[in-house]
């Protein structure tokens, strides 16, 4: 695991200094070492630079960039490839020699042997960039899932690529203009989507796409390699119960047995919910050596999973961790939350997270998390209600659905919570009433759980018109037979890589921790797509076939509970001890910096809130974020 940099320069402008610079930027994703290299073309200067996190094959060999023996070929790679050693044996029988055991090796004798189609050789998480100087070409591409970040810019002479956006802004032609179209897709989405950056000109690399810059021309290509639409759009199989759930076993033992590769300690995250229990136990399960397993914990109960996971980690046998964390811990955290996240950001989970990394890295290098789950076996609130909420419009006739809505705007809000299995603020009235009269469909639906409010509410904060289009290729979405493939492609496409993957690789990168994430092995994705949807969401069950699974291993009185997501309190402390952060950065002097939002529109939210209305939480943290990046990066 590392972070790279590097550029393409046609001013002539840039060299050696400008490329450490924005290498060094990344120091905390590679402490173990470091590389650059400058390559001067007839119309263009190159740079490539790596800062090394040592995880396999810890001797010098591993250094990058690396370059073919004749030196033709160059790469800058951060991530891993679990199958390299298999790779590595089909190479060699096709005569290729390796000097060194580690994976960059083997992606750049693929490359050489496979050109752009190597990408579908691997199974692992990855950005890298490979230049080839004879055809003056260079290859980046990103892993099927979005594990590992690839930005780029293009704009006045340059083109610019990096693990994040910091490294950019070492870099002298770099502009940092907002973009108010991303602007509004943040505050919307509380993160902002791929293909958009905060920044004009500045991209993110799309999940399971390669793009190829040619030099000599400037031009770029675009491709994508994987799409996992193309699984789900596939017939469902012909399978039973007992069948496909030893299928499914064996598929996770090799995806997590993958990840147990390294030539530095491991260890799991474990909150003690379904989804790391599972893991935990594969991993466990077979192995006498104990797997270290580290669990955050919070003194107010309905946050607290820690006891959970204690229970899960004694009957496991693991070498269990925990620490619990006060208000003052959480607190800390977040002034470092902009530095850390250096593009708009607004997960609140990003603050537990960052809180068990640091104590995981006190013990491990490697860290594994069970990030995926919900999004392969429908475990999320919303997929239950979305779904709960299609069926009770079902029952309706077409022709009374008008009279329905009619009677629902006026019926109290009690009774709506019932009808609904959820809140039911004036927001959310507003989205089941349009589903209800066919003014949406399902996929705006599925679009709106996501938002941070409704568009009503939304249009009045901000100073600047910009339309956002449709994202997260919804169109294509729209186009699936079945409902719950529908749920589940859109939170693959959007929440996961947007937000969960996101949220996962700063946090731990920023103290030099690999994190890895087994339930997102592509080869697993690709078969649970295929699956009947009973085996996923089965009579009001979420993650039907996984449960069963894990209760092979795990009693069911320590597993059957509540969900709980991964947070803490924060909607009560900024009623109270961290109210002074939402007076001073969300006020009119604050928002005055940069003009984007009607100070009036989010005086308003702030006495909703203040006056009880927790609903109003979600957007005034996103705004808060916002500000508290703005003063850190624009100012």
């Amino acid at each position: 695991m590392c972070g790279i940099a590097g550029y393409i320069d046609y001013t002539g402008k840039a060299g050696d200094t400008e490329l450490k610079k924005m290498t060094d930027a990344l120091s905390y994703r590679g402490p173990d070492a470091s590389g650059q290299e400058v390559f001067s073309l007839n119309n263009a200067t190159l740079g490539l630079g790596h800062r090394r996190l040592s995880i396999i094959d810890l001797s010098p060999l591993g250094k990058q960039p690396m370059f073919t023996p004749d030196r033709s070929l160059s790469i800058i790679f951060n991530g891993e490839i679990y199958n390299y050693r298999e790779i590595r044996e089909e190479l060699s029988a096709k005569g290729h020699a390796f000097i060194s055991g580690s994976d960059t090796e083997v992606i750049l004798h693929a490359y050489q042997q496979w050109g752009d189609e190597c990408v579908k050789k691997f199974t692992g998480m990855f950005a890298f960039a490979i230049f080839d100087e004879e055809k003056q070409e260079l290859f980046l591409s990103r892993d099927r899932a979005g594990v590992k970040p690839l930005y780029y810019y293009q704009h006045n002479g340059c083109f610019l690529f990096a693990s994040e956006l910091k490294a950019f802004f070492t870099y002298p032609g770099f502009e940092k203009a907002i973009d108010p179209q991303a602007f509004r897709l943040y505050v919307q989405y509380t993160f902002v989507p791929a293909p958009y950056t905060i920044f004009k000109h500045t991209w993110k690399l799309e999940p399971g796409c390669s793009m190829r810059v040619d030099l000599k021309s400037g031009n770029i290509a675009q491709q994508r390699y994987w799409d996992v639409l193309d699984y789900y759009g596939q017939p469902k199989q012909k399978i039973g119960d007992a069948e496909a759930k030893e299928a499914l076993r064996q598929r996770l033992i090799k995806a997590c047995e993958y990840r147990m590769v390294s030539d530095v300690p491991v260890g799991m995250f474990l909150s003690g919910g379904y989804d790391s229990s599972l893991v935990t136990a594969l991993l466990q399960s077979g192995r006498s050596e104990k797997i270290k397993t580290f669990t955050i914990g919070f003194t107010d109960a309905k946050y607290n999973e820690a006891q959970h996971a204690a229970k899960v980690a004694a009957h496991l046998g693991t070498d269990h961790h925990e620490l619990y964390c006060s208000f003052d811990d959480a607190k800390a955290i977040i002034p470092e939350l902009p530095e850390c996240y250096d593009e708009p950001f607004a997960d609140s989970s990003a603050i537990p997270t960052m809180l068990v990394s640091r104590f995981a890295r006190k013990q491990v290098t490697v860290a594994l998390s069970a990030d995926g789950g919900d999004e392969l076996f429908a475990g999320y609130e919303r997929h239950a209600a979305l779904l709960g909420i299609a069926a009770k419009k079902d029952k309706i006739p077409a022709a009374l659905r008008p009279l329905a809505a009619t009677v629902l705007r006026n019926t109290p809000k009690t009774v709506l919570n019932k009808i609904f299995s959820g809140n039911t603020s004036a927001d959310n009235l507003a989205k089941y009433l349009d589903f209800l009269q066919g003014k949406t469909d399902l996929a705006d639906m599925i679009d709106f759980a996501n938002q941070t409010a409704a568009p009503d509410t939304l249009a009045g904060l901000f100073t600047q018109a910009a339309s956002p289009g449709v994202l997260f290729r919804k169109n294509e979405i729209r186009k699936l037979p079945g409902r719950l493939d529908q749920l589940l492609a859109f939170d693959y496409l959007s929440y996961l890589p947007g937000d969960i993957l996101t949220k996962v690789d700063r946090a731990t990168m920023h103290i030099s921790l690999e994190g890895r994430e087994p339930l997102l092995d592509h080869s697993l994705i690709e078969w649970i797509a295929t699956l009947p949807d009973e085996m996923k969401y089965r009579n009001g069950v979420s993650k039907y076939l996984l449960r069963q699974i894990v209760h092979d291993y795990l009693p069911r009185e320590i597993m059957e509970r509540p969900k709980m997501g991964f947070s803490i309190p924060l909607v009560n402390w900024f009623r109270s001890d961290l109210r002074p952060l939402f007076d001073e950065h969300l006020s009119e002097k604050s928002l005055a910096a940069h003009g984007l939002l009607d100070h009036k529109q989010v005086a308003k939210l702030l006495h909703e809130y203040y006056s009880g209305d927790n609903y109003r939480f979600t957007l005034l943290w996103t705004l808060l974020m916002f500000q508290l990046w703005y003063k850190k990066w624009m100012q």
